[in-house]
């Protein structure tokens, strides 16, 4: 008897199947990404800095998360409160965002760079209850003048030596659950990841990821990076922002495809070892790690991959023909936001790959509606025409709902029917359906994959007694694709000096975070802005890369 070829979904079939799956009333994220895979199943490679390595399995997390969540319910945390989490890469950060998902809580992701007000802005925002930290970034935690020595949160100190009145992750992960308990049931419109943006004109802006939104990240890893189960995947991206949350820990999770967890920091060095030893068939990392790949010897030896993937800035030409010599396959540009996910993309998966066009940062992600619209008008822009890049918010896979408590800034993102969402950024398109970044209409900096916002810079520099007023613009770089340059009117002439630009920038690692200082500083007399009193940064920026070409 012959039977039929099994055949695999169109691409819009399969994101229906992801939206029925992810977005069902009696969705269970703890069963979506743990519990319904096989427990001997791997889902992390956790890789140390020696390179030994160690496999976690879903039958471990969950029954570690199980505890820790037990040890959440006996600490008052249920669903709908917010846990912030200032880890880095390791099996116990995936165990303690499991037990919070498990609770029906909302995960806070805070970047292990932020100092302590970066740290205390998004915990007050979100107002957490409860916040899990390494034992290398509980100083954070001290109380000082950004801190009060009463915070309304718990703290539970993970590795380490706990400080006074601090809970022992250790001690949670010993609790036993309760007989009969399950994890929460919170459908597919439920909040799981508060995340907070970079501010531009203010301050962070909370963004809730509901669980349907599991399918809109299961598509971009399936489709952009066409991640399968024979591969090795490594997205090198850190958990503490939206690209590593979602696409090195959330979306293989919801798969079951393994990943690679890096427990170190960036060098070029060690990337080329892991990618050699550990046979990495499928990476995806920032334009910044390339560039820095490519000033960094290759390892001895023939790599492995099959699909390399960017996202988080522009991806220069330049190297794509660096990447086939080297890598032995081009780069694939990627394009989103953390409100969005990614949602133009190259992809790799067979369905959807097309010629690559230089420059092109690609076509819509299956499930999206993107256009290029008008300057002066709610309408597409003919081929080739500069305009501002927007999404049907009909798009199925489209779940950005407004800010958290913010609608003046959410009304800020919409056409005046409400029918677009405006990303803030300019691009045109071309006949083939192929978009062309340009440049963003906003003031946000992206330095090596990391958007930061102006507005927090500029509010530590003008801390500072000797700064009256400070502006903060993003400079051309080939290696990071733009570092930080401040402009700062001084209160005193005499008070520009080495001493004061030393001064702010070690202001600004302990008051924000240790990889957002200004390179340099320039002292100006006074900042070009608007009859308005707006500080029109644009010239900033104008003058800075004509005198850098010139």
């Amino acid at each position: 008897m012959r039977t039929s070829p099994i055949t695999a979904p169109t691409p819009q079939a399969r994101v229906g199947e992801l939206l029925a799956r992810y977005g069902a009333s009696d969705a269970c994220l703890a069963r979506l990404l743990c519990d319904d895979h096989r427990p001997e199943q791997v889902a992390f490679t956790v890789v140390e800095p020696d390179l030994t390595t160690r496999d976690i399995s879903y039958g471990m997390l969950r029954e570690r998360s199980e505890r820790v969540a037990a040890g959440l319910a006996d600490l008052g945390i249920g669903p709908g409160d917010c846990v912030g989490v200032l880890m880095g890469k390791s099996a116990d950060l995936v165990v303690a965002l499991l037990a919070i998902w498990r609770r029906g809580a909302v995960h806070v992701p805070l970047f292990t760079a932020f100092a302590p007000p970066s740290i205390v802005l998004r915990l007050t925002a979100s107002n957490a209850k409860l916040i899990f930290v390494d034992a290398d970034q509980r100083a954070k935690l001290v109380p000082s003048p950004d801190l009060a020595a009463d915070p309304p949160w718990r703290i539970v100190a993970v590795g380490g030596e706990r400080r006074d009145g601090d809970l022992a992750f250790a001690d949670l992960a010993r609790t036993e659950p309760s007989a009969g308990s399950e994890p929460a049931i919170i459908g597919g419109d439920g909040t799981f990841v508060m995340i907070f943006t970079s501010g531009t004109t203010g301050v962070p802006k909370g963004v809730r990821w509901p669980v349907r939104g599991l399918a809109h990240m299961v598509t971009y890893l399936e489709y952009g990076c066409d991640v399968r189960a024979e591969d090795v995947y490594w997205n090198v991206a850190d958990p503490g922002w939206a690209y590593g949350l979602a696409f090195a820990l959330v979306a293989p999770l919801a798969a079951g495809r393994r990943s690679i967890l890096l427990r170190a920091g960036f060098t070029a060095e060690l990337t080329w070892r892991v990618l050699a030893q550990l046979e990495v068939t499928n990476y995806a990392a920032a334009p910044t790690v390339y560039r820095a790949l490519r000033n960094a010897p290759a390892p001895e030896g023939q790599l492995v991959l099959r699909c390399a993937s960017s996202a988080g800035e522009p991806l220069t030409p330049d190297l794509i023909p660096w990447s086939e010599a080297t890598l032995g396959v081009p780069i694939r540009d990627h394009y989103g936001q953390t409100e969005l996910g990614v949602f133009i993309v190259n992809g790799w998966h067979p369905d959807i790959r097309r010629p690559m066009k230089p420059g092109s940062m690609g076509y819509a992600v299956p499930g999206w509606m993107v256009e290029v619209l008008l300057d002066d008008a709610d309408d597409p822009a003919p081929a080739g025409v500069l305009g501002r890049v927007a999404v049907d918010r009909k798009a199925p896979l489209m779940t950005f709902a407004g800010y958290h408590q913010a609608p003046d800034k959410t009304a800020e993102r919409l056409s005046a029917d409400g029918r677009w969402y405006l990303t803030g950024d300019a691009a045109t398109r071309d006949e083939d359906g192929a978009f062309f970044f340009s440049s963003r209409d906003d003031d946000v900096i992206n330095m090596a994959g990391y958007r930061i916002g102006p507005f927090e810079i500029e509010s530590v520099l003008v801390e500072h007694p000797d700064v009256a007023e400070a502006a903060v613009v993003g400079v051309p770089d080939e290696l990071r694709g733009e570092v930080i340059e401040a402009f700062v009117v001084p209160r005193s002439g005499d008070a520009a000096s080495d001493d004061l630009t030393t001064a702010l920038q070690r202001l600004v690692k302990i008051k924000y975070a240790a990889h957002a200082y200004p390179r340099a500083v320039h002292y100006v007399d006074m900042l070009p802005k608007t009859p308005s009193g707006k500080i029109q940064r644009f010239l900033l920026r104008a003058q800075r890369r004509a005198e850098l070409s010139g």
